[in-house]
Formats: C-alpha cells, structure tokens, sequence
C-alpha cells in the first residue's frame, strides 16, 4: 500500500473507512454484522460520550478486556478525543494492573465482568488509584455510556478529529525488561500506520477479505496489524476473545474466514483437527506466522492442507511493531528458516560486541533503525537510552544472523527472557513478584524447555531462616498473584544461588 494513500491517524483510518467502503462489512461478531458506516457512528457516539466527561489531549484511557467489537469502539473513540488507549493484558493479576493504572495516571478503564469467569474490576478492589475517575463495563453497561453523550452528529467530533495528527500518541503498551519492572513502550500514529501500511501490502490483505484476529488486541499484532489494518484495507474485522482450536474451525467454515495470523502451534492445532474431522477451509488465502523458526514441512502442510497459499514469516516486537518480513512469493525453505528481510522504512543490522555491523552469516545483535521505532519508554529516560542508542538504533535483545540477501534468522535472546506459549516471560519481574511471598528470601527464574509451550518457568528459592514452604504452596501464591503465563511450572529449594564476583546470580549455572 502506497505511503501517500494512507490516513495519518487511526480514528482517520475509520473516518476514511467509512467514506471508501460504506455499507460493506467490516465487522462480524456474533453473527451480526456492522458497516464501515456503522462502526464509525458507534465510535463517534462513544466518543461524544468521553468529550461530555472532559477527556482530551493528554489523558489515557486504559482497555482491560477480550478482543470484541465495543474493544475496537472504545480504542478508536478514545484516540479521537486526543487521549492515549493504554491497553492491559487480560491475563494480569489486580496487583499488576493497578501499577499500570497508577504509572499511566489512567482517568477511565473499559473492561468487562463476565470473561472467563473474571471480575477484573473485583480484581482492583484493594488497589489505591487515585486517577481513575470511571470504570465503563464493555459487557454491561456500554450501550448506556453510549447514550450518554450528544451522540454521532456531535460537532465536538469533528474539532477533535481535526486538532489530531500524526504526531500524537496513539497507545502504550506495556512490555517487560531486565530490571522487573514492567515498561510502557509509547507510540505515536506516525509510526504505526506507516508500518500497518507496509505489513498490509507483503501480506496481500484486502477489502472485503474476513481476517480472524486470535491475537489479542492487547497486544501489537492484534491491535496494530490486526483491527487497524483491516480499517486501513477494508478487511472485515472477525474478532476472537481467546483462541480454541473448535471455535476456529467453526469460525472457518461459517463465516468463510480468508486470513488468519498467529503463531506456529495455532497451524499445527487445526491440522490436527483436520486430520481428527475434515472440514471446509476452502476460503483460506493467507495468514503470517511469527519469529520462531517453523519447520519448512509445516509451511508446507499449511499451504497445501490449509489452502493458506500465501502464508509468510515476520518479525516484530512491541518497541517496533515490523522489523523485518518475508515478501509475498518467497521460497518456503525461507519463509520456514527464517523471518524475512528489513520491511521498506527499516534499517536492520547485525551487530558485535563492539557495536560495529558483523560480516554476513555471523552471529550478533539484531538492531533497527527507522519509522517504526518508539517514541520512547513512559517517564523511564534511563531505560529508552538503553534499548535506542545516539545513532537512533534499537537494540532488540535478540540474536540472529544475515545471509547475503538480507534475511534473517533468529538464533538465540540476550536477555533472560523466555518465551511461553507465546508470551514473552521476564524472569526479573517474575522474580520481584515472588520476592512479595513472606517466605522467600531470594529467588531466581530461568526458562527451560518444554515440548508442549517452549519455554516454561523454573524457580530457585532461597527461603528466609525460620520460614518454610511447599511447591504446591508457591505455585497456588503465584496462580493469586500473577498472570497464569508467568507462573513458574516447578519451584526448587535451594540454601543458595551461584553468584559470579560482583554477587550477581549466574543464571548460566542455573539453566
């Protein structure tokens, strides 16, 4: 897609959505469909509701909820009215949100009661956020909230959407880091759409195409280059709260999906469930799967049992959402072995030690360059200086290498992090969750691998003198305390930690 076509915020993305498609779908939930037309009124009417309660240029609006339709309509209306949407993983605990809440001073909250069987707002009930003046109940009472403004005819729309540009903060999303505390990667519109722009046109989605977002919209894939790119395409938003593998196929066959992203092991499931019972997936065209290496049998299998003949591989991260990509008609040995080369707008390079770009097939550092990098880590200066160095590169924390052509594989991770079941886990947050337990005097997290999710926790404690504890106990503590994918599997007692000189835990030794 053309970088002059685009619009350069995403409430224009839907405002201009509206104006090229109309009454065409473009959003099927529940076996009801909304126009293009119809979800710009909602997100004009949610937006006149937030403008009659003051929200404008600096405030932040926090989403805690699965991937729906009033999602969509709370993110856009909130962006329209000049406010930042800071969106909460659904998985986090009462204690892990109300830090978010309190750091981004979040003045409202949508969320939901009935997901999962979770009350998030009962979550946040012994939580002290002076900020957050209202919470809106997206499963209960967001039709009267939509009421509660002048409506989709307000004017007040109009001269909020005009004061926006490109310039403004979109989003901040919270990622994790080596130091435990967990960092808001902050956005502007300007660097997201340009990449939505660019993602949309190696993945061939187009208007009218039934894209099925499993990734959760509180994540960058499915919130960047999953909503915002079917507004920017006119693909028809087919949201999915949380992914099962039953509710996939019947989703396929009933509503013809033609495009579905995520990860390797979502493939895998429904080929199994092909193998298990046939069923019709004639409507696939493409999908993207992530980073990790696929084995060039399953790149195979999904083009040839799943009909997903434009399937490719891509990379991305929080701090920025492409970094590089695979182009429609590559080869499958380098859509399976690696993630593709810089998407146009990036600079990506493989760096030593020394910070210097390595030859060709060596190993280093991946860092990029260009459009789609971060503003910047919310009010944390010391840890953005970290991650983007006085040349503008970002430093990923991943290891990989480049062949003569460009593309790259990822090999390894600097950092702690592991990831489980596709979430990034970071060890030091894990570790300063658990150092709350009045029982654990010090602790140490690695990764270790596991056939089923990758990677999961394996937790070293030291206990105080005089305390005792069980596994069984640590592990239910943790299931209370935090989300379920950080959640270390096992927990060893140990009198001690392997330190090298300095005193810091060697975690080499560990593993």
């Amino acid at each position: 897609m053309s970088l002059t076509e685009l619009p350069p915020t995403i409430p224009h993305a839907a405002a201009r959505a509206a104006q090229l498609w109309g009454d065409a779908p473009a959003l099927l939930e529940h076996g009801e469909v909304w126009s293009f037309n119809q979800l710009w009124a909602k997100c004009r009417e949610a937006a006149s509701a937030l403008l009659a309660r003051g929200v404008g240029e600096g405030d932040r609006i926090a989403i805690w909820a699965p991937n729906s339709r009033e999602w969509v309509v709370a993110a856009v209306a909130a962006m329209t009215c000049g406010a930042a949407i800071v969106p909460l993983n659904t998985r986090l605990k009462g204690r892990e949100a109300g830090d978010i809440l309190r750091r981004t001073h979040a003045r409202m909250m949508f969320t939901v009661r009935g997901f999962l069987g979770i009350d998030y707002p009962a979550l946040l009930s012994a939580e002290d956020l002076p900020a957050l003046a209202e919470t809106v109940l997206l499963d209960a009472d967001f039709g009267a909230f939509l009421n509660s403004g002048q409506g989709a005819d307000d004017v007040g729309i109009d001269a909020a959407l005009a004061r926006l540009t490109a310039d403004h903060l979109s989003d901040i999303l919270f990622t994790s880091g080596t130091t435990g505390v967990p960092k808001g990667v902050m956005m502007t519109y300007g660097r997201v759409i340009p990449q939505c722009g660019v993602w949309i046109g190696n993945t061939g989605l187009k208007a009218g195409e039934r894209y099925l977002i499993v990734n959760p919209f509180f994540h960058s894939f499915g919130f960047k280059v999953g909503w915002v790119a079917c507004l920017i395409s006119g693909a028809v938003i087919v949201p999915m709260p949380q992914f099962d593998v039953a509710s996939a196929r019947d989703s396929i066959v009933r509503d013809r999906i033609n495009f579905l992203p995520g990860p390797p092991t979502i493939f895998q499931m429904l080929l199994a469930e092909k193998e298990r019972e046939d069923f019709d997936c004639s409507s696939l065209r493409g999908g993207t799967t992530g980073a990790a290496t696929v084995p060039p049998v399953l790149v195979e299998r999904i083009r040839t049992e799943l009909g997903m003949t434009d399937i490719i591989t891509a990379y991305g991260m929080t701090e920025c959402v492409n970094i590089t990509s695979c182009r429609p008609g590559d080869a499958v040995d380098l859509i399976a072995t690696t993630c593709g080369a810089a998407i146009p707008g990036n600079e990506v390079i493989i760096a030593g030690e020394d910070g210097q770009e390595v030859p060709r097939g060596e190993t280093g550092e991946i860092w990029v360059r260009g459009q789609g990098v971060m503003l910047g880590y919310l009010d944390d200066p010391a840890a953005t200086a970290e991650a983007i160095d006085a040349n503008g590169w970002l430093h990923t924390g991943d290891v990989g290498t480049m062949d003569a052509n460009g593309y790259v594989r990822i090999t390894d991770r600097l950092k702690d992090m592991y990831i489980s079941g596709g979430f990034n886990v970071y060890p030091a947050e894990v570790e300063k969750l658990l150092s709350n337990h009045p029982a654990v005097g010090m602790v140490a997290v690695v990764g270790i691998a596991d056939e089923r999710m990758g990677e999961v926790g394996k937790a070293y404690v030291v206990l105080r003198p005089g305390a005792a504890a069980t596994e069984e106990e640590m592990a239910a503590w943790s299931k209370e305390n935090m989300a379920n994918y950080k959640v270390p599997r096992s927990f060893v007692f140990v009198d001690d930690v392997p330190r090298n000189a300095s005193g810091k835990v060697l975690k080499t030794e560990l593993r």
